[in-house]
């Protein structure tokens, strides 16, 4: 698609504004000025949308000058009426809060945008394939994620789009999910050194988000699959020595080892996430069928991510 092409217009409504629905924002956007006509909207809650709080008044002013209109209601507080009152106004609704309230937050939005009636709806499903992973999988809130998917498919009034990510790139690097332990220097691979785990940034989404939105045709009632890096414990290992100049022991935290800790401590969301990642299903894809390769998109490699966060910080 050449920049030249003029999209379809669209009233886009995305709710919130953090880690991923800023990019998410600032693409649509950039990319809306393809499509004239169109108009982009978060929905905040009106404390954010009035906050004094300099950091993210700077967001909020961002916002206004990219010419983005704020919508204020409370994902968490308001009903699902309410909410669907709001949705009805547009086309597209695209939800970005995460789970804001736990794990009712993600059917209580897709029940709102049905009975909105919006067109299209993309759900808060930004991470792993959880059909793959299946029910009664180590991570409960994952399940209720299937039950989202299970309301979108048995109903034909709103076209509905699932975009598949992986993880966000900088989360395996964090120290609190201990798979890279660099006080240590070890990578704690989980499952085994040739698992595999599709890591993307939430600017990669962001702007593959925005294409998809307005892509033509039309992608509807469907999972589209973004991979900005698709790689092995082994290998993480193997890129952080590269990029950082000294050696990485590499262990291996095996499903039957992880499961034993959760059942130890079975409220732990890291330990939850970790056994799911162990088990090596619906976390990861290859890159080459995926939306971003088929458009020859440059996206953020793993190693490209540590060279640009990691080597200044631990130098």
């Amino acid at each position: 698609m050449t920049e030249v092409t003029q999209l379809s217009p669209q009233s886009i409504l995305v709710l919130g504004a953090g880690e991923l629905g800023l990019p998410v924002l600032r693409n649509l956007a950039r990319v809306a000025k393809r499509a004239p006509g169109s108009t982009i909207s978060v929905l905040l809650r009106d404390s954010t949308i009035n906050t004094q709080v300099p950091e993210k008044k700077v967001e909020i002013d961002e916002l206004r000058d990219l010419g983005i209109q704020m919508v204020a209601a409370d994902l968490v507080n308001n009903s699902i009426d309410q909410l669907a009152e709001v949705f009805a106004r547009f086309d597209t609704v695209i939800g970005c809060a995460g789970m804001v309230a736990g794990r009712e937050t993600p059917m209580k939005l897709a029940t709102a945008a049905l009975k909105s009636g919006v067109k299209r709806y993309f759900p808060w499903q930004f991470g792993v394939d959880f059909e793959v992973i299946g029910r009664g999988s180590p991570q409960d809130l994952f399940d209720a994620q299937l039950d989202v998917r299970e309301l979108l498919r048995a109903q034909d009034k709103t076209e509905w789009v699932i975009i598949s990510t992986g993880m966000f790139t900088s989360f395996l690097f964090e120290p609190v999910f201990e798979v890279v332990d660099f006080e240590n220097d070890t990578v704690n691979a989980l499952g085994s050194l040739e698992t595999s785990v599709t890591l993307t940034t939430p600017e990669d989404i962001g702007a593959l988000t925005a294409e998809i939105v307005f892509f033509e045709p039309r992608f509807r009632d469907q999972i589209v699959y973004l991979s900005g890096d698709t790689v092995t414990y082994g290998e993480v290992a193997s890129l952080l020595e590269r990029v950082l100049g000294r050696p990485f022991k590499r262990n291996v935290w095996t499903v039957p080892y992880l499961l034993q800790e959760l059942e130890r401590d079975p409220t732990h969301h890291i330990k939850k996430y970790r056994a799911v990642f162990a088990q090596g299903r619906g976390v990861a894809w290859p890159k080459a069928g995926t939306f971003n390769a088929q458009q020859s998109t440059q996206v953020t490699t793993a190693e490209e991510w540590a060279r640009a966060n990691l080597a200044t910080s631990s130098a």
